[in-house]
């Protein structure tokens, strides 16, 4: 008994020691880093706890300790982020002066580089410089040319910049990097992913593949669930599904724990594929492992419920995210509008009409311009055709699509909107959209609805200025005409061309 009390006494003498010992830390030069922040834990953050005894004795020693150095470490992470924090602040208020970069990070981040050997302050100043790539690329190379001056990197540095290398599109240095790691034996799990994923960033799947033969047969380490998102990852975009399938199987087979990323990995790649029911089935088996499905997850789904049409679906998984996807994914909302217009939905134009005002104008897609044409035309929503169809002549976009061009006839004819259709024919032509015979025989059945022989026969000089030869159906446009409105003379005439050109005499003319 005597003996554990020693060693409690001990023990509590190590951690007092930690807690008034625990330094304050001399600064070795000025710098605004070192001023700013206050690297100092002292006796008044840590209060000094009274001797220990009998009533106070620690039920193990493992869970004194653990429960000690959980509020240290604690209070170095958070000290850690403050430093990065503001190390970042100063960095990216130089984000163009590459020389003014380089010198901060001499004053300032030597400092914070030799306090963490770790390499921890490295891989967080890089994770928070996330979207300034190039300025992240930058400060990697400063502290890779400062592993020459006695301060070693670590694996995890070597992996947070073969995956920033990778992700600037720099395969060659990602490269470079892992086989510097390699030489150095710091070859590990993390420094493999970061290598795959930059080749998975980059297009190269064969590549990829080849890494992970290779990882198979370390012995130092294996591969993780990460290594085999990234390969699912890979297979899918390839659309090489029993590949797909046959890795998550591996998964299962080394008792790994799938987590939201292997699931939204499998999912995007069923939804490449357009295997819906795959698709439903992962999302189904993800809730099941209990496995939260998070906005990726959501937006994944989504996305397949609009391609494969079925609204039902979509229109509830948007009832979840649709916040998110109002603010910030306009490419969704543009790809729900086509699934609406693919439908036959009664309601569909309403639906599209409030989702069209979520996009900005400047957001301006020329092919979701033509579908919006298309859709009022079948709809018969006059004015926001012409709108959508002003809209395209602004951007200068050209319709080729002889379907669209019918369909925008068709409602014209529909509303008996000569005049609106002839205006409409004169733009197309001088905007070189596509031109088709059925918009000058349309006039022409329009006109003559009107009896307006004169226009309709000016028409058909409208047909030879575009190189549009006369078809049967002219001469029957122009035979119903005449007949109609008892021009017995041009009847004959026209029967007589009929027959000139072999295309018989009309069935109900006069014997």
């Amino acid at each position: 008994m005597k003996r554990l009390w020693r060693i409690s006494d001990a023990t509590q003498s190590e951690l007092l020691h930690v807690h008034k010992l625990r330094p304050t830390v001399t600064v070795p030069f000025t710098s605004t880093l070192a001023k700013l922040i206050n690297y100092r834990f002292t006796t008044s953050q840590h209060p000094t706890t009274t001797t220990s005894t009998s009533s106070a004795f620690p039920t193990t020693i493992v869970g004194l300790f653990s429960g000690r150095f959980a509020v240290v470490n604690s209070k170095e992470t958070d000290d850690l982020n403050k430093k990065v924090l503001l190390l970042k602040d100063i960095l990216l208020q130089n984000l163009e002066d590459l020389d003014g970069v380089s010198r901060i990070l001499e004053e300032e981040g030597d400092f914070l580089l030799r306090t963490y050997e770790d390499g921890s302050a490295l891989v967080q100043l890089l994770k928070h410089l996330g979207p300034h790539r190039h300025l992240a690329l930058e400060v990697f190379n400063w502290r890779r040319n400062k592993a020459e001056f006695g301060v070693p990197m670590t694996a995890e540095e070597y992996a947070k910049g073969i995956k920033l290398a990778g992700s600037v599109k720099k395969v060659d240095l990602a490269v470079e990097l892992f086989a510097e790691a390699t030489n150095k034996r710091l070859k590990t799990t993390s420094t493999y992913n970061a290598l795959m994923g930059a080749y998975m960033y980059n297009g190269l799947p064969d590549k990829c593949q080849t890494l992970f033969r290779d990882f198979k047969r370390e012995l130092h380490c294996r591969p993780s669930i990460v290594t085999f998102n990234i390969l699912i990852s890979v297979f899918g975009r390839l659309m090489l599904v029993n590949h797909m399938e046959t890795a998550f199987r591996d998964i299962q087979d080394l008792n790994l724990s799938p987590n939201v990323g292997t699931y939204n990995n499998l999912i995007a790649g069923y939804v490449t594929a357009w295997m819906w029911d795959s698709m439903e089935n992962s999302f189904n088996m993800m809730k099941a492992g209990r496995l939260d499905p998070d906005i990726d997850t959501y937006l994944l789904m989504l996305r397949g419920y609009a391609h494969s049409g079925n609204l039902a679906k979509m229109e509830e998984t948007y009832k979840v995210v649709k916040h998110h996807v109002n603010d910030r994914q306009i490419p969704m909302i543009r790809t729900m509008i086509c699934a609406y217009c693919r439908s036959s939905v009664t309601d569909r134009v309403h639906k599209i009409e409030a989702l069209i005002r979520l996009i900005p104008e400047t957001d301006y897609r020329p092919w979701l311009n033509t579908l919006l044409i298309k859709l009022y035309a079948q709809e018969d929503w006059l004015e926001a055709m012409e709108n959508s169809i002003n809209e395209a002549f602004e951007h200068k976009t050209s319709v080729v699509t002889v379907g669209i061009m019918r369909a925008i006839v068709a409602s014209y004819f529909r509303f008996k909107a000569i005049d609106r259709l002839s205006k409409f024919v004169k733009r197309a032509e001088c905007a070189g959209w596509r031109i088709c015979r059925s918009l000058y025989h349309c006039k022409m059945v329009m006109y003559a609805s009107e009896r307006q022989l004169g226009e309709m026969e000016n028409v058909l000089n409208e047909l030879e200025s575009v190189n549009f030869d006369w078809t049967k159906k002219t001469f029957l446009i122009l035979y119903k005409a005449y007949s109609t409105c008892g021009k017995k003379h041009k009847v004959e005439q026209v029967i007589g061309l009929m027959c000139n050109r072999g295309y018989g005499i009309p069935w109900d003319s006069p014997s």
